[in-house]
């Protein structure tokens, strides 16, 4: 990848794309930007829009074509657009599937008529399932327990089959639970709106003791794209990574920190386990901790904040953007 090259962000303005999409602006690509703002915001493209090397366009690659036109002469596709709620997936599993993996093959086939260099796809680290080690290798097997991570392991394979069949290079990127600015799910934003409507008792789903990996988006960014400037020098044409933090922290330790933050007092915690084992609902990865050594030696690469930093600077920066403190 070069500064002059012209790339396209699909979910560009949804929590990780959008950051994506300042990152490689800054870096002076030419950014084409998709997002059919069904759960993106156009604000979260404020610095995006005063750049001459943005171009933006509202279109659902499921079923409209507005986009073709713009992305042609791409070099990179970096695809984001994607519904990242793991609880809804169990209740609507054909529209995950469609929004997830039939958007995917779309893309990968304009890739493939359009001689596009590189294929980088956001996977999650829900592809493991209930892994069987922990910390995650990349090479563990793929076992999800939801639709959503389902798709996920589902459009990894035909990005590698693509790679073999046609030449596309392919970055899959596993991500632990990423956090930041602008993030509008998950934990995180789920306790800031439930204690926005009530200061004296939060509900946590599950009993508490899930513990896993949180990552600053920042720090997602900066080893998305090294990577994806790794892969294109390689000779080779698939690259997994795990992306994640060296440790993990747990849901009730999340809930104390975003009550602290907001400078609360004297909340009671409520537990509600939505199976016999105390997840927060069927299909929750109860236990997550990626194995990121493969990422730390191929990018001499460290995090810059532990799991429970990373927490505290992403309640206060949603807070403060939902205006509750």
């Amino acid at each position: 990848m070069s500064s002059s090259e012209k790339v396209l962000v699909t979910g560009a303005a949804g929590f990780i794309g959008s950051h994506i999409t300042d990152s490689l602006l800054r870096l002076r690509y030419n950014v084409v930007g998709v997002d059919n703002l069904s759960a993106g915001r156009l604000e979260n493209l404020s610095f995006a829009f005063r750049q001459r090397n943005f171009r933006f366009i509202k279109s659902d690659i499921l079923v409209d074509r507005n986009w073709i036109p713009e992305a042609k002469g791409i070099s990179s596709i970096f695809h984001f657009a994607a519904n990242p709620e793991v609880r809804h997936s169990i209740m609507e599993p054909l529209s995950h599937y469609e929004q997830n993996l039939t958007a995917t093959m779309k893309l990968l086939e304009f890739g493939r008529k359009n001689d596009v260099g590189l294929f980088v796809f956001a996977s999650s680290s829900t592809v493991y399932g209930d892994p069987e080690r922990i910390p995650t290798p990349e090479n563990h097997p793929l076992k999800p327990i939801s639709i959503y991570g389902a798709t996920k392991a589902s459009a990894e394979l035909m990005c590698q089959t693509y790679a073999r069949l046609y030449g596309i290079k392919c970055l899959i990127l596993r991500y632990a639970n990423i956090i930041g600015s602008r993030l509008r799910h998950g934990v995180i934003y789920d306790f800031l709106i439930k204690l926005m409507k009530n200061k004296k008792v939060l509900e946590i789903l599950g009993d508490g003791t899930q513990k896993k990996s949180y990552l600053w988006v920042g720090d997602a960014v900066q080893a998305s794209i090294n990577l994806a400037k790794l892969a294109l020098e390689s000779a080779h044409n698939i690259f997994i990574y795990n992306i994640g933090n060296n440790d993990w922290t747990s849901v009730t330790d999340i809930a104390k920190v975003i009550i602290e933050v907001l400078g609360l007092k004297d909340v009671k915690l409520t537990f509600s386990p939505g199976t016999s084992d105390g997840r927060g609902w069927p299909g929750d990865v109860k236990l997550m901790l990626l194995d990121i050594s493969k990422l730390k030696r191929d990018l001499n690469w460290e995090p810059s904040l532990s799991s429970l930093e990373a927490v505290r600077i992403a309640a206060k920066s949603i807070a403060e953007e939902l205006k509750i403190i």
